[in-house]
């Protein structure tokens, strides 16, 4: 529900051109999925970011960190309160020697090109994850052998409170898939990263290789939100699926893809309700069948039906 003095409020602090009412959230995922957020709002640093959580707290209205919408799926209800995109606009990244320091809303590729440019190894395994930064941090991003933790060094972040702190890597508690950041409830602002120096031909060839395989493999051609399930121990969550029979299981416009069984992808008009609703019927057959519970790597946001 759309109060004017809320929205005046924020337009005082960020301007109008950053103050966004009803936004289709469908055009800010990757699945390219998801009804109207009341507001969405599009902070420039920290202190903007920490100056809208204080408005959302003392007027009860609940809120939602955004960053490229790569690992989310938004009910087609939409969102009741505050959308805070921390993305393009807290995007710079920088090198000083072998350290590269990026702000939140910076893209994995844009931090892995800068990596390349500066003949420094070691976030190769990044350049193709479709995320920020801050995302990464949070959820301990890897793919082909890496990880986060092989890399930060540490992480500055803000509290419910508005405090802005920075912690050191070996702090993190970097797991998979989870870290501090991510039990606290911490806001990522900034994140340094230690590489090595290398040689940037050979940094090129890597890249374009995991690109290759990347491409080959998975189902980048369609909107998804990329791997749906999180990986059970002991097993790959895709290869349940496949296992299950259920390669090109479709509910509407979604559908376990063909080419990736761990993908589930928007083949074309896919609702948040046919998403839902194919997960929790691979879930209970991958059941079933193996005894192996699949648990979403995709967080859910607002109403869905």
């Amino acid at each position: 529900m759309l109060n004017q003095e809320i929205k005046k409020i924020f337009c005082d602090l960020l301007g109008e051109d950053r103050v966004f009412t009803d936004e289709p959230m469908k055009q800010h995922t990757t699945f390219k999925i998801g009804g109207p957020a009341d507001y969405f709002l599009v902070p420039e640093s920290g202190e903007e970011a920490g100056e809208i959580i204080k408005i959302c707290k003392q007027t009860d209205i609940p809120y939602f960190i955004l960053g490229n919408g790569s690992n989310l799926l938004v009910g087609d209800g939409g969102y009741r309160g505050v959308v805070i995109q921390i993305y393009r606009n807290m995007s710079a990244v920088t090198t000083e020697g072998t350290i590269i320091t990026a702000q939140a809303g910076a893209l994995l590729s844009s931090v892995a090109a800068v990596a390349k440019n500066a003949s420094l190894t070691g976030f190769e395994f990044a350049g193709g994850i479709p995320g920020t930064v801050g995302g990464a941090a949070v959820m301990n991003a890897g793919a082909y052998g890496g990880e986060m933790k092989d890399v930060l060094v540490e992480v500055t972040v803000m509290d419910a409170d508005g405090n802005i702190f920075t912690i050191p890597a070996e702090k993190l508690e970097l797991g998979y898939r989870t870290s501090i950041i991510k039990k606290a409830g911490y806001i990522v602002l900034e994140a340094k990263i230690r590489l090595e120096e290398g040689n940037q031909e050979a940094i090129r060839e890597r890249m374009k290789e995991l690109t290759i395989q990347r491409t080959t493999k998975q189902p980048l051609e369609f909107p998804s939100a990329g791997s749906t399930f999180k990986r059970p121990e002991g097993y790959f969550a895709g290869k349940l699926v496949m296992d299950s029979g259920l390669r090109g299981y479709q509910v509407g416009g979604a559908r376990v893809s063909e080419k990736h069984c761990g993908f589930v992808i928007n083949a074309g008009g896919a609702t948040a309700k046919d998403v839902r609703t194919l997960m929790e019927n691979v879930r209970d057959i991958v059941y079933k069948k193996y005894g192996v519970t699949l648990e979403p790597e995709v967080k859910f946001l607002g109403e869905f039906e």
